[in-house]
């Protein structure tokens, strides 16, 4: 794919603590190429271990509880090609590892709780991401993430939930505001697995989104909606819906007409939409995955001004 902006382009992904950060990211290097982008979880950059904060009081969704400073200060480094030392925090033992020494390439993803805590960092991104899941969406993939890969009990991972309540609308919420796009996904009124789970797309204008409309302007789009809605400060956003029961044949439609507004990219289509735990593709999550690479690519080709 050509690349016309000489620089990295850098995609932002923030939301709270399991919120599906890391499963959009990976599916964004994967149609982008993982050979030519570089992921960094800016959780990294806890100023504390697990102990320390037990101890302090202190929780890591606090920006006082992160070198948020210097996190702004490898974002800007990156943005100029420039390699950076990158600590490390160890989510299995709760400890601070020996730092990375890490360069950046064509396309630098920055996944974590507070990636726009700052005008610093914010300034550096090309694309934003926010997602919020519905809630008890969120808890549960906290529980399983949690018990499945880092040794924690259910118990230990509610009473953590309990703990942080009121931590997240005070540092992890007000970031929903900076972002291009808020994704949520959300359990259909009739009840789903993680594979057939609605997605609600929030477009803001900071953004030029791609024309949906030659999809309504047939019939059988059933399962994909878009109309003009009212952010939250009043300002028009346009809200893309997609169903998680969305046909095979009208989810590929989606994907064609994206791929067809980058045709410069049409040697990077990859499988989408895996679940962690699912059997089944999910066509919501897939679709998002491309749009957010989609405009990764307008930004490498220099049509999105930031």
């Amino acid at each position: 794919m050509p690349k016309t902006v000489d620089r990295p382009i850098i995609l932002g992904v923030v939301g709270d603590s399991a919120t599906g950060k890391t499963t959009l990211s990976a599916g964004v290097a994967k149609i982008l190429g993982e050979d030519r982008c570089t992921v960094i979880c800016t959780d990294d950059y806890h100023a504390f271990d697990r102990k320390e904060r037990s101890e302090n009081g202190i929780s890591a969704l606090d920006p006082k509880g992160n070198y948020i400073d210097i996190l702004g200060q490898h974002i800007s480094a990156l943005r100029r090609g420039e390699a950076i030392l990158k600590p490390i925090y160890n989510h299995n033992t709760g400890s601070l590892d020996r730092p990375e020494y890490v360069k950046p390439r064509d396309f630098v993803i920055m996944e974590g709780l507070l990636g726009y805590a700052s005008r610093e960092m914010r300034d550096c991104y090309d694309v934003k991401i926010y997602l919020d899941p519905e809630e008890d969406l969120r808890v549960k993939w906290k529980v399983h993430r949690d018990t499945t890969k880092r040794g924690y009990t259910e118990e230990q991972v509610l009473a953590s939930l309990e703990k942080r309540k009121e931590d997240s609308p005070a540092f992890i919420r007000p970031q929903r505001t900076f972002a291009d796009i808020v994704i949520r996904f959300q359990t259909p009124e009739n009840g789903a697995d993680d594979a057939h789970l609605d997605v609600r797309h929030l477009l803001r204008p900071t953004l030029p989104h791609p024309d949906f409309s030659p999809l309504f302007e047939s019939a059988g789009n059933n399962g994909l909606h878009l109309e003009l809605a009212r952010d939250v400060d009043g300002k028009p956003v346009d809200v893309l819906e997609i169903d998680g029961t969305i046909a095979d044949d009208h989810a590929d439609k989606i994907q064609n007409l994206l791929w067809d507004l980058i045709p410069e990219a049409s040697h990077l289509r990859a499988a989408l939409g895996q679940v962690d735990g699912a059997s089944a593709v999910s066509h919501p999550l897939a679709l998002t995955q491309l749009l957010v690479a989609y405009h990764m690519v307008k930004a490498a080709l220099g049509e999105h001004a930031v």
